[in-house]
């Protein structure tokens, strides 16, 4: 299979494609910071959020949900002075809100991997939508998803 074209601008976009992009995880922990990273990315490009992957990691605690989910009105304004980050607050709280939920979740004996995995049956899905029915299949499961987590698309 050839790189995609998204790919294509930097040797850090090359690097994430090659290595990150569609390999399956099954590790908690780094599945917790994909959440975060990706949660930070709506609305920006993903470049941004890679070139500042290493500072958010520091900026939160290596994405240690233990740690996180303690973060009070103090450490939100710090992180939002933090210039290594995207400093939006509605989206420093949504990540100390994950982090709270992670910890729920898994407190409760149900690992984060084993959730995630089973919106679609355990394997990874390949979209290769060719009709409007099949968007409508994958739409379908943004909004399971979606009601699980309290939102509306």
């Amino acid at each position: 299979m050839g790189r995609c074209k998204w790919a294509e601008s930097s040797d850090l976009m090359i690097a994430y494609h090659d290595r990150e992009w569609g390999v399956p995880v099954h590790d908690d922990r780094q599945l917790f910071g994909k959440l975060i990273l990706d949660g930070f990315q709506a609305g920006l490009s993903w470049a941004i959020i890679l070139r500042k992957r290493d500072h958010f990691l520091e900026a939160f605690d290596g994405f240690d949900p233990a740690r996180m989910a303690r973060y009070d009105r103090r450490r939100i304004a710090k992180l939002l002075k933090d210039p290594g980050i995207v400093r939006n607050r509605q989206k420093v709280e949504a990540a100390v809100a994950s982090a709270r939920a992670f910890l729920e979740l898994t407190e409760g004996g149900t690992s984060f991997d084993a959730f995630l995995w089973t919106f679609v049956g355990g394997a990874p899905r390949r979209n290769a939508r060719k009709t409007i029915a099949d968007r409508d299949k994958y739409f379908a499961l943004a909004i399971a998803v979606a009601e699980i987590s309290g939102e509306e698309l």
